[in-house]
């Protein structure tokens, strides 16, 4: 990290202004040689100087220099921050002057990285920078602010605190082993406060699942056979014609996706190729890729025709789906009732007209309600948000049992200690604590590159 790396950090394309930033013991250095006005290498730091990026004796374009000296920066380096005209042939230019006078292009994600490496933030925190930028929604912007604001950081900070105080007893026992009443109490000790974190990591990842649903939404599949209103209740519930509704069986063959938000939680909505028996080839294709879709989802809505008996292909959907979070929808209500579904243990069942809007708020409810999404709103945001996360909590969790399981087997309390010393590690493992290169680089690569 001893270079300089520069980047365009908004959007390129037209607009007001756009921003070229620099980070390294150079930046301040390589933007005044190519900056007509002050001296910047003599300025205060956290202010903005006007004047002209030049190449040479050729002015660029007209801008304003904000100077940030280490360390009270985004990278704790030297940063800068060139704010030029939004087009596109200025801010490209720019960055090449940057480029010729020795700084190197950022990789994806290598500002934030940067500031992660030198201390100014955690891993969650670096995630959370990122999820700010993603989110879709006032709530998935909330969870990732009290992620940025160190809130998640510290619970898992605390949670290590006290595994730390545990192993510290345990140590105790291993270097006095000849007092054998420290032994009889770091046993019970052990085993009641393994028995505590478990069952305060277990809600934490139990409730984070809760928190992935307002980061990156419900992804919600409809299913059912050709012709059943499928791509009528997509359109209704996005009150748009999204996809095409003809009497012709079969005519959606490929994903049809759309947006909405029940109670500020995003529903990523797919509309699916009927399923049936085809030979049609592209047909074929979309009703694989609609039953390989229905593993994905988090929510599977099934929609049956009122107006047709239970079809053999309509329960074979059921079963497929029978352990999913699933809503049955009885579309075709204006119709006669030929539907029978005595024989089927059936929960969650809305009954709809998509040629009207009939049934389409109460589709609505029973998601609401089926999520608990008023509940999930509602509570505070302070827990883990995506799959390295809760991967790596679930982990944690998973040593703990094994330590539980060694107590119960009567086995040495050095070998107990391994399995807290992995749960410890784990756990640091999501804030950075510890960390791999390659985690590192899997994780920033998937940044913006001004970021």
């Amino acid at each position: 990290m001893n270079d300089t790396i520069v980047a365009i950090s908004t959007a390129l394309g037209v607009g007001a202004i756009s921003i070229v930033r620099l980070s390294g013991n150079e930046a301040i250095e390589i933007v005044n040689n190519c900056f007509k006005g002050k001296d910047l290498t003599k300025v205060q730091s956290h202010t903005i100087n006007y004047g002209h990026i030049v190449d040479k004796d050729e002015i660029i374009d007209e801008v304003l220099i904000s100077i940030m000296k280490a360390p009270k920066t985004y990278t704790t380096e030297d940063v800068v921050e060139i704010n030029c005209h939004g087009g596109i042939i200025s801010t490209k230019r720019i960055l090449e002057t940057m480029l010729n006078h020795g700084a190197r292009l950022a990789e994806p994600g290598e500002f934030t990285k940067r500031a992660f490496l030198n201390g100014r933030i955690d891993l969650v925190k670096s995630e959370a920078v990122m999820d700010i930028i993603d989110s879709k929604s006032e709530e998935a912007n909330k969870l990732a602010l009290s992620q940025l604001s160190g809130t998640t950081s510290n619970m898992i900070k605390n949670f290590r605190e006290k595994l730390k105080q545990l192993l510290a007893s345990i140590e105790v026992n291993i270097d006095y082993p000849e007092y054998h009443d420290i032994e009889v109490v770091t046993i019970e000790k052990v085993k009641d406060s393994i028995k505590e974190l478990k069952k305060e990591l277990q809600n934490v990842i139990k409730e984070s699942k809760n928190m992935t649903l307002i980061k990156d939404g419900i992804k919600t599949v409809i299913v059912g056979r050709p012709n059943v209103g499928k791509s009528s209740i997509l359109n209704k519930l996005l009150q748009q014609d999204k996809a095409i509704v003809t009497d012709i069986a079969g005519t959606t063959r490929d994903i049809v996706e759309g947006e909405i938000y029940l109670d500020g939680i995003l529903l990523n909505i797919i509309d699916t190729a009927g399923i049936r028996e085809t030979e049609d080839v592209v047909e074929k294709i979309g009703v694989e890729k609609s039953l390989s879709m229905i593993d994905d989802a988090d929510l599977v809505i099934v929609v049956l025709n009122n107006n047709e008996q239970l079809t053999e292909k309509d329960q074979e959907i059921l079963n497929k789906t029978k352990d999913k979070n699933r809503i049955i929808v009885i579309n075709k209500t204006d119709l006669a009732d030929k539907l029978k579904l005595e024989n089927n243990d059936l929960q969650n069942i809305v009954r709809t007209n998509a040629n009207s809007v009939e049934g389409i708020k109460e589709l609505k409810d029973k998601i609401i309600e089926l999520f608990q999404l008023e509940k999930i709103k509602t509570k505070d945001y302070n827990y883990l948000t995506n799959s390295r996360q809760i991967s790596l909590a679930n982990k944690a969790y998973e040593s703990l049992q094994e330590a539980e399981q060694g107590i119960k087997d009567n086995l040495p309390i050095d070998m107990i200690e391994i399995d807290l010393k992995e749960t410890f590690d784990l756990l640091g493992e999501i804030i950075g604590e510890t960390y791999s290169d390659e985690i590192l680089d899997h994780l920033f690569a998937n940044f913006c590159v001004g970021k």
